[in-house]
């Protein structure tokens, strides 16, 4: 048994690929997560851009690797050895998580020259309006019908809402 990489998820055409099977979990998944570091970050460092552009690729690539080795382990055959493709296939396969912190994570660099202040609040627009694409992408390439990919649409926004909520409860 191998572990299922992005070869059997993605709805690509090719050798070993499954045809009709979308997968935007890491992109959905990676923009919550950047939605999560952007509200609990806290802008009061020397450097806050910098710092928070880095929260944000470094978080990415922590959950990155953490989603890579609970695959390999969860997943591994007893009495087989982990093999390097198959770490190299879940890790492409994962790698959207850590992708979903670039728009973000530019959204910050770019702030100054965009003429805003609000520097975490443009980034938290970017990840969660990222999120809300992803999810509706996903379901649309999935053949979903324009009212379930609305459905999952308005779910992930009320999913980027609360973190929203949450970064107005702790006042940052």
């Amino acid at each position: 048994m191998t572990v299922p990489g992005p070869a059997s998820r993605r709805r690509v055409p090719g050798p070993d690929r499954a045809e009709g099977r979308t997968d935007y979990a890491g992109a959905v998944y990676g923009s919550m997560l950047a939605a999560s570091v952007i509200a609990a970050s806290s802008l009061t460092e020397p450097h806050p851009r910098l710092a928070l552009i880095l929260l944000l690729v470094v978080t990415g690539l922590v959950f990155w690797a953490a989603h890579v080795y609970a695959h390999v382990a969860g997943q591994r055959e007893a009495g087989r050895q982990v093999t390097r493709r198959q770490v190299r296939e879940v890790g492409r396969h994962e790698w959207p998580i850590v992708e979903a912190a670039v728009l973000p994570a530019l959204a910050v660099l770019l702030s100054p020259w965009l003429g805003t202040g609000q520097t975490a609040w443009l980034a938290l627009g970017v990840a969660v309006a990222q999120q809300v694409g992803w999810a509706s992408l996903g379901a649309r390439r999935a053949g979903a019908a324009p009212r379930q990919v609305l459905a999952e649409g308005a779910v992930n926004l009320l999913l980027g809402l609360v973190i929203v909520a949450a970064k107005v409860a702790v006042g940052h």
